[in-house]
């Protein structure tokens, strides 16, 4: 299937609005840029291969610098992915098929945070997170997380941070609370 072009105008439908349903990946490209086409066939058979499970669209930089602007695209082949109307991971340059399986299979697989509230649940460990993550509450468990760090030992304290980096990487790397967040751990941390 050829991946549509997104405009400045139908960005928000194509892709923000479209990343609540499926992941879609948005390829920042111009005609010009050869690597651009070098990765184009390899990038729309990978995506191919996983079915209706992620889109591909194309955003061509020449013709809509606004929108390359806005994602910090800054050389090209660019793709970014996005979940829930947010980048949740991204590359830049004409990656191999072994590579681009690898970014498709780590995008698609449930997400860690997931896994880890599941574990949490499973094991009876940090109810006060669950319970604020079960609420909705990405901020009040990331908030518990760092309260707890200071005085927590050992395996204990490692348990902490990896949910508080698995919950970061759910919101994505340009997520404010993400990034207040980062900063307050590594504080508490170190």
């Amino acid at each position: 299937m050829t991946p549509a072009d997104v405009t400045e105008e139908t960005f928000a439908a194509e892709v923000i609005a479209r990343s609540a349903e499926v992941p879609v990946l948005v390829d920042f490209w111009a005609e010009w840029c050869t690597p651009c086409h070098a990765l184009a066939p390899v990038l729309e058979a990978a995506v191919n291969d996983r079915a209706d499970a992620v889109v591909l669209v194309k955003v061509d930089v020449d013709a809509y610098p606004g929108l390359s602007e806005t994602y910090a695209v800054s050389g090209i082949p660019a793709v970014k992915a996005f979940r829930d109307g947010r980048v949740v991971a991204h590359f830049t340059g004409a990656l191999s098929r072994p590579a681009l399986d690898v970014f498709l299979d780590d995008l698609l697989a449930p997400a860690r945070a997931d896994t880890l509230l599941e574990e949490l649940r499973e094991g009876g460990e940090l109810p006060a997170v669950v319970a604020a993550l079960d609420a909705g509450d990405v901020e009040g468990a990331l908030r518990i997380i760092v309260e707890a760090v200071p005085t927590a030992a050992g395996a204990d304290r490692e348990r902490l941070r990896e949910v508080a980096v698995a919950l970061f990487e759910q919101r994505g790397t340009d997520d404010p609370l993400a990034s207040t967040y980062r900063r307050r751990l590594a504080a508490a941390l170190y």
